[in-house]
């Protein structure tokens, strides 16, 4: 699923939550404790979900490679280098977020996070919903099988389930920019309709439009890690606030309208990217 160029679908998280699930089934069954189950469940989720992850990662890189002839080897050291550089860098990031906002918090929301501890606490401790997953899951074959009659009948209009399922369970306020983005390939679709742009234009509109939307991505991550630094150094999550109300929080009313404004500007920047021809060499 992930080798896949152009049309990847790496559910990492589902593969994560269906192993800690399955895991600590098998776990509570040979008499582990719920004092230790949870934990082990959650170890041996995280095992499986830094596994696909790389995986999906590595087979992306491989597959983008071989079509653009390079060599096998050298990519290859090159993909044990990057696991080994993400493996010493991948903590000291997490501990400074979470010094700085605590993970989970208000601050910094870990939807995905909450929902496998819940499922491991669940399965030990009691409580797990298991009328509200059996719920899930139904919608879930019921959405599968309207994608495949879609699919079938040549509709433009589908529903992947990762998706759908991706859009249930994320926050309303990540949900929005996922939103505005789809937007705005909806109206590069139309304008390469409308210009009856080629099989090789549309290519190169699709490959730039990914490589915008993959830099805005990578650049809002790396200035998050940034402005998290002050933030653990001061132990206070308005170390950057630029104006205070009177209940000491910070003061972000008055600095919507330039917000939404920058919303609007980069969704343009996306648009005309997106669109923009390509030069040739000289």
């Amino acid at each position: 699923m992930a080798g896949l160029v152009g049309s990847s679908n790496n559910p990492v998280s589902g593969i994560t939550i269906s192993t800690i699930l399955v895991s600590a089934l098998l776990l509570l069954l040979m008499g582990v404790g719920n004092k230790t189950g949870p934990v082990a469940a959650i170890l041996i989720g995280g095992v499986v979900c830094c596994a696909a992850a790389i995986g999906g990662d590595n087979l992306q890189d491989l597959k983008c490679g071989q079509l653009v002839g390079s060599t096998p080897w050298k990519q290859q050291v090159m993909q044990i280098i990057g696991v080994v550089v993400a493996a010493f860098a991948m903590a000291p990031v997490l501990n400074l977020l979470n010094d700085a906002y605590k993970i989970g918090s208000d601050g910094l929301p870990a939807p995905q996070a909450n929902l496998m501890g819940a499922v491991a606490q669940g399965v030990f401790n009691g409580g797990l919903p298991k009328v509200i997953i059996g719920i899930g899951a139904a919608i879930a074959v019921v959405v599968i099988v309207i994608d495949s009659l879609l699919s079938r009948s040549g509709s433009k209009i589908r529903i992947p389930v990762m998706a759908f399922a991706v859009g249930v369970y994320l926050p309303f306020r990540l949900n929005v920019p996922i939103f505005l983005g789809g937007v705005i390939a909806w109206l590069v679709s139309r304008a390469m309709n409308r210009a009856g742009a080629s099989p090789e234009r549309r290519g190169q509109i699709e490959r730039r439009g990914l490589l915008a939307a993959a830099g805005f991505i990578t650049g809002e991550a790396l200035l998050g890690i940034g402005l998290a630094v002050p933030v653990a150094i001061q132990h206070d999550e308005n170390a950057l606030a630029v104006a205070l109300d009177s209940h000491g929080k910070p003061g972000y009313a008055n600095f919507a309208p330039p917000a939404l404004a920058f919303v609007v500007i980069v969704m343009i920047l996306l648009y005309v990217l997106s669109l923009r021809k390509e030069r040739k060499p000289i």
